[in-house]
């Protein structure tokens, strides 16, 4: 989205960050995640928050912004809820879609980067993945909720694990709770749950 077509509908998406954020304590929180979600909707490449610092302006505080990301504690889950719920009515879901994609990475710095097979290459290569569920009818989709997929070589208590990586989830904050999960094969190329 150019600034211009952002500017255009700025009011729109101020009214629709504010009902997702609304449950956020404090309202830097609020702010901040309106900015962000601004910055994810501009043009541009990476989507990291220094070049979306530079593509925002005035609001490209970019010390914020990485709080925001990294420490600003918020649950994710009622998010999802809110953006779910808010999506139900304008998607009108006909099936439920889930579906498991790699996010190709060059380094290897991101949480839960590793040599991996994924179909956005086509084969292994240094990627994260991620499975996430969309409602969707023959008009849209929209994704509702996600997850990383997380290898054995970043758990610690797994006989994969590579000491580098293990190392890495703390500058991640992964919680020492979090644990890989398999990738089953109901995962591995999308499934469509059609709705009555």
């Amino acid at each position: 989205m150019l600034s211009e077509e952002l500017a255009a509908v700025r009011c729109d998406l101020e009214d629709f960050a504010a009902e997702m954020f609304e449950p956020f304590a404090r309202a830097d929180q609020r702010r901040w995640g309106g900015v962000y979600l601004r910055g994810l909707l501009l043009d541009g490449g990476r989507k990291s928050v220094e070049p979306m610092a530079a593509r925002l302006g005035e609001d490209g505080n970019r010390q914020a912004l990485a709080h925001f990301v990294t420490s600003s504690p918020w649950d994710a889950a009622h998010v999802r809820a809110r953006l779910a719920w808010r999506m139900q009515p304008v998607i009108k879901p006909t099936a439920l879609v889930i579906d498991d994609t790699g996010f190709l990475k060059d380094g290897d710095a991101s949480a839960c980067v590793t040599r991996q097979y994924t179909g956005t290459a086509g084969k292994v290569t240094n990627c994260q993945a991620g499975v996430s569920l969309h409602l969707a009818s023959n008009g849209s989709s929209a994704a509702v909720n996600w997850r990383l997929f997380m290898p054995g070589s970043w758990d610690p208590a797994s006989p994969k694990a590579d000491p580098v990586k293990v190392a890495r989830r703390d500058k991640c904050a992964i919680p020492a709770q979090v644990g890989p999960r398999k990738r089953t094969e109901s995962t591995r190329s999308a499934k469509i749950w059609h709705m009555a």
